[in-house]
């Protein structure tokens, strides 16, 4: 387990960097969301139909949780992968969200 420093480094890292990859995606000229950063909590918007991701680190149980497609998905870090993952799938955050924001476009 994490101490709570080391899980604020890892979450921090880990949501730049998933940040970033969607800035790249929200720059293709198919892309339809944009992605908002309030105090470490990642939204990322869509405008048709309306709706929201929310994406934030949970100190308290060293998770990262992402509220997306009417679920909460929590997210634990997988020291081997360097990343956090989903633990019933073994899905790694950022083709996670990719797999959710595809999913949100096809229904």
């Amino acid at each position: 387990m994490q101490d709570e420093q080391e899980f604020r480094r890892a979450a921090e890292s880990s949501l730049e960097a998933l940040k970033k990859h969607l800035i790249r995606r929200e720059e293709e000229a198919d892309a339809d969301f944009e992605v908002e950063e309030q105090n470490g909590v990642l939204n990322v918007v869509f405008e048709e139909p309306p709706g929201k991701f929310v994406i934030t680190p949970n100190t308290p149980v060293r998770q990262i949780w992402i509220s997306a497609l009417a679920t909460s998905f929590k997210l634990d870090w997988d020291a081997a992968a360097g990343t956090f993952v989903l633990p019933r799938s073994g899905e790694q955050m950022t083709p996670l969200v990719d797999r959710l924001i595809a999913e949100r476009s096809e229904g």
